[in-house]
């Protein structure tokens, strides 16, 4: 059985809160092991606020390209069928037939760092639903109003898969809008795909 998606349970636990839903939406439950959720959290909020105080800046860009070094090893060690791939800077693009889009037309998903109300954060992408959107859920629980003309819609009664509908080009903007993924060097994908049922060399 697929488990339903997650909110973050604080301000600041988004990244963490994505990669584990990426495990939930690849892996039934019977499916996943707990030290693999366990090295998730482990791994995520690892940095200081300006105060000093562990946690409250996110998740670093670091920690998710370890992440993808990590779930590799993983996966070969213990004959877990999941693989991890980390883009940055000019890899980081979303557009047909690149990398990340092909991961998420064959069923794979991606973790990207991204900007909602002028702040960075983290958000799980799962499907291409046209030609221009896809599939994102946003672990942040709110109910936002999109404009008519907007690039981003909700998404309802999908909860073990999206909750947002998002222009692609959207994704590939510098302007800090929703959902978009900014500068050049702040870019960061995280794939995550099931080896059992996907190919992504």
């Amino acid at each position: 059985m697929k488990n339903l998606l997650n909110y973050q349970s604080s301000e600041f636990d988004c990244g963490p809160t994505s990669v584990t839903n990426a495990i939930r939406y690849l892996f039934e439950r019977e499916e996943i092991a707990p030290c693999l959720l366990k090295h998730i959290w482990v791994m995520g909020n690892d940095t200081f606020c300006d105060e000093g105080q562990i946690g409250k800046h996110g998740t670093s860009k670091a920690s998710m390209r370890y992440m993808a070094d990590w779930m590799n090893s993983f996966g070969r060690g213990c004959k877990f069928p999941i693989a991890a791939k980390f883009l940055e800077l000019e890899d980081a693009v979303i557009q047909p037939e690149n990398e990340t889009w092909k991961c998420l037309e064959n069923g794979g998903c991606a973790v990207i760092r991204c900007v909602t109300g002028g702040i960075p954060h983290y958000v799980l992408l799962t499907g291409i639903l046209s030609d221009t959107e896809i599939g994102v859920f946003d672990p942040y629980e709110e109910d936002p109003e999109f404009d008519e003309d907007s690039a981003c819609r909700v998404i309802d009664h999908q909860p073990r898969v999206m909750n947002r509908g998002v222009q692609y080009e959207r994704f590939n903007q510098v302007e800090p809008l929703d959902y978009a993924m900014g500068e050049r060097e702040n870019r960061e994908v995280l794939l995550i795909w099931r080896n059992d049922q996907m190919n992504m060399k």
